[in-house]
């Protein structure tokens, strides 16, 4: 999107703000889905499918914990794992750097991780959050097994590491 919204594309921002905060106010958590679909701003041009696809929460800042951000997986598990994780966030969980989590809906387990560039990734969230980049919400990365389940830093990991990045070592560009 160019830095100067066309008239179309604000009032797609002003729509899709309403729909972020209205979601928000009915779950608890909106989910930020990114290179798994077409895109629906006006005027886009970026290609809406991505090799590395990833989601992220709105709505885990407001009461005071971190967003939280996977990568490499897509529809349905991606809201499956994401709702899930919110959802032990909501019932008064933290989730914490460091922590090894099982969900009951996946069969991997998921290592929390900080994400060191959260401003170059959770660009919804800031605008929901009214946060510029420098100052932004924060996130965990959910990082999981492959099949076999062995974490992406295992030399044994069978899974495509690109699709599954370091925190740090990608962005949303």
């Amino acid at each position: 999107m160019s830095p100067t919204p066309t008239p179309q594309q604000s009032a797609w921002l002003d729509q899709d703000d309403a729909r972020v905060a209205d979601v928000i106010r009915r779950h608890g958590v909106c989910l930020q889905l990114i290179g798994m679909g077409t895109c629906s701003v006006p005027g886009c041009t970026c290609s809406a499918e991505s090799k590395r696809p990833f989601a992220y929460t709105i709505g885990l800042f407001g009461i005071a914990h971190p967003e939280l951000v996977i990568v490499g997986v897509g529809m349905p598990e991606v809201a499956s794992v994401l709702n899930s994780a919110a959802r032990l966030v909501l019932d008064g969980a933290r989730l914490t750097p460091g922590e090894n989590v099982v969900l009951p809906c996946w069969d991997r387990r998921i290592f929390v991780e900080e994400v060191p560039n959260p401003g170059d990734i959770a660009f919804g969230a800031n605008r929901h959050y009214q946060r510029p980049a420098e100052a932004s919400v924060p996130l965990l990365q959910l990082t999981y097994t492959d099949n076999r389940g062995r974490f992406p830093w295992d030399p044994r990991y069978t899974g495509a590491r690109r699709r599954q990045p370091r925190p740090g070592e990608w962005d949303a560009r």
